[in-house]
């Protein structure tokens, strides 16, 4: 059950940061209230994932799924560059947090 939580809080992470990206082009009161739920929610499931995972692993793995999800958001989302090199990079931090998955 742990790693289900770990991965809500890092899909909830890619919410916030998604949500900081909305706030700083719409300034509204919704993407602040977004921001906030995300960025709750993420630390909230960490926690609960980090009862039985040893700190290091999830928190690294936490903020690799939250760097992949927010750069392919940017990507997907918001237009940002798709250049060949930066998904070499990201691909890296992927292979990165399956390669602790895989030794935890």
């Amino acid at each position: 059950m742990s790693w289900l939580y770990l991965t809500l809080a890092g899909v909830f992470e890619m919410m916030g940061v998604i949500m900081i990206n909305s706030l700083h082009k719409n300034k509204n009161w919704q993407s602040f209230v977004f921001m906030l739920a995300g960025f709750g929610a993420s630390f909230a499931f960490l926690a609960l994932a980090m009862e039985t995972l040893p700190m290091g692993t999830a928190y690294a793995i936490w903020t690799g799924i939250g760097t992949v999800g927010g750069a392919i958001a940017g990507m997907l989302l918001f237009g940002e560059s798709r250049d060949w090199k930066r998904i070499v990079f990201i691909t890296m931090v992927l292979g990165a947090a399956i390669g602790l998955k895989v030794v935890s």
